[in-house]
């Protein structure tokens, strides 16, 4: 292994980065070959701090803009006619960071049909989210975009992939907002294919804008190593990989554009299979070597948390399941097979090989990806299931199980909204009657407020995603109409989407900018306008985008 450690040594002089890590002798070569995919990606060198200093910010919006952050923690006129009063929380033309008049169209045609005002108006103000207030640099000619989470300026791959899940249908109808799209795909492949752990970025320097410190990130030992002028936080998360495939096959399947597979997209792709695969591996290879690709521990002083067995957690036995290091919400996983982060990634691997084969590109690719596919869910099948019949959210290949969900997106709950399986499904009934019960430690009920939290906030804050993931799992128009009422009545009188809601005070929230918590309900209630247009309209018309 000589030789490689030098080939690694050198790697991480030419990029600039610090060679403080001990590595598994198994990882060594995989690490050296990423680092050099890195040098031959022709991103901007890591190294180089003052790279952004060369490029002049764009001006988004208007200098007299407030902050967002401050603007969505006060209400804002005119309300709404309803009960609650709902405000408007939309800012100002001149304030928003990206317009199309096909979102526009739809908020007027939804906002006719709602029979509840305070519903028209909160929709109103989570649909155009995203685009009104995290697009913080948009380059069509250089194909980059900058996706801002909300209250934090990092672009994380897991959130962009559904911050825009709800806008998918409108890109043949608005050009410009189809090459935002294609832009935000270009740039998280360049991300990947340099480090392909990492689930959260900096600005690309070609925007001009600063990177960010990150307390959270400081003092943190990562394996392979990171530049924090590019990665805002490298906790590797099996989903965010997975997001970064949704978006581009949900960017084909309506826009047909293939032109999105660049360089980029390959060099992209052959990392997020390297890491699926490397990551199905066992904890202990045959001759009792401990393996690691990836590892991740704060150190002494740290504001993250020291991991055990040298940043790589509990050990894990080969099922063909993928590991992850982190959860959805960021948090440290206590065993490293999330069942809902392996049901998204088995259905986008089957979803990308569907789009190479249309286009007649990248066979292998295709065919790996559909493999892979196939062989997780079975694994999810074979190896995830409890003794009373729930899936577990959490597994290790020991037998070890952890049962729970967490609110945050791919959750068990959420499994017929990722695509795994039918919300009619039995195994899914049971599984998710227990998750909204005393069965489930982060599950937590108020008098004004009840659902799935999770470790990231507090167990007394349950999230409003894990009701929205509720009605995307039921067919059952009293279930949908109550949670609906829950997601309603709880936006502590702002009109907007929180994290996470106290049980003991619901005015007490976490999160005021959150804005893949407003896509992901404004999602919902269009999925209700087709699904079930009854429940939340005038009449029983369906309603669908484009038609």
């Amino acid at each position: 292994m000589v030789m490689a450690e030098i080939l690694l040594a050198s790697c991480y002089y030419l990029l600039g980065l610090p060679q403080t890590i001990v590595m598994a002798p198994f990882s060594i070569w995989h690490s050296a070959t990423a680092v050099l995919v890195a040098l031959a990606a022709g991103s901007p060198a890591s190294g180089d701090t003052l790279a952004y200093q060369a490029y002049t910010p764009q001006n988004r919006t208007a200098a007299s803009c407030p902050s967002y952050n401050d603007y969505s923690q006060e209400p804002h006129g005119p309300f709404s006619s309803g009960v609650l009063g709902l405000p408007n929380m939309r800012p100002s033309p001149e304030c928003r960071t990206f317009n199309s008049s096909a979102v526009e169209k739809v908020i007027r045609d939804i906002q006719a049909r709602v029979r509840d005002p305070d519903l028209a108006t909160l929709f109103a103000n989570t649909f155009p989210s995203t685009l009104d207030t995290t697009v913080k640099y948009f380059d069509p000619d250089r194909n980059l975009a900058f996706i801002i989470t909300g209250d934090i300026t990092a672009q994380w791959l897991r959130d962009t992939g559904n911050q825009f899940a709800h806008l998918y249908k409108l890109l043949p109808l608005d050009s410009n907002l189809q090459a935002l799209v294609k832009a935000v795909i270009n740039t998280e492949a360049r991300y990947i294919t340099e480090f392909p752990y990492c689930g959260a970025f900096q600005p690309p320097p070609e925007s001009g804008l600063a990177p960010t410190v990150n307390e959270w990130a400081l003092d943190v030992d990562v394996n392979p190593p990171v530049d924090n002028q590019t990665v805002f936080e490298c906790k590797y998360e099996l989903d965010s990989l997975a997001g970064f495939l949704k978006i581009s096959r949900a960017y084909y399947a309506n826009t047909k554009d293939a032109s999105f597979i660049n360089d980029n997209w390959k060099a992209a792709m052959s990392q997020i299979l390297t890491v699926v695969h490397d990551q199905s591996q066992s904890t202990w290879s045959d001759d009792w070597e401990f393996v690691s690709y990836y590892n991740w521990t704060g150190t002494a002083g740290a504001l993250s948390p020291q991991v055990i067995n040298g940043g790589n957690g509990e050990p894990k036995l080969a099922n063909g399941l993928v590991g992850s290091s982190h959860r959805p919400s960021d948090d440290l996983c206590v065993f490293n097979y999330i069942t809902s982060d392996n049901a998204m990634m088995s259905v986008e691997l089957a979803n990308v090989a569907d789009v190479l084969d249309a286009v007649k590109l990248l066979p292998n690719v295709s065919h790996k990806a559909r493999s892979f596919s196939k062989t997780i869910r079975n694994a999810i099948w074979n190896h995830t299931l409890t003794p009373s019949g729930i899936f577990a959210y959490e597994t290790n290949g020991y037998g070890g199980q952890y049962i729970m969900d967490d609110a945050n997106v791919p959750s068990l709950v959420s499994l017929p909204y990722i695509g795994f399986l039918d919300r009619s499904d039995e195994t899914y009934i049971k599984t998710k009657k227990a998750l909204f019960s005393r069965a489930n430690p982060y599950y937590a009920e108020g008098k004004q407020f009840r659902g799935i939290g999770g470790p990231h906030v507090n167990a007394t804050y349950p999230w409003p995603m894990s009701q929205v993931s509720g009605i995307f799992g039921t067919d059952d128009d009293a279930e949908i109409t109550t949670r609906l009422q829950f997601l309603i009545n709880n936006t502590a009188g702002l009109g907007l989407i929180h994290e996470g809601i106290n049980i003991y005070n619901a005015s007490a929230y976490t999160r005021p900018w959150f804005a893949w918590a407003n896509s992901y309900f404004a999602e919902m209630i269009l999925d209700l306008a087709e699904r079930k247009p009854g429940l939340i309209f005038h009449d029983n018309v369906p309603y669908v985008i484009g038609q």
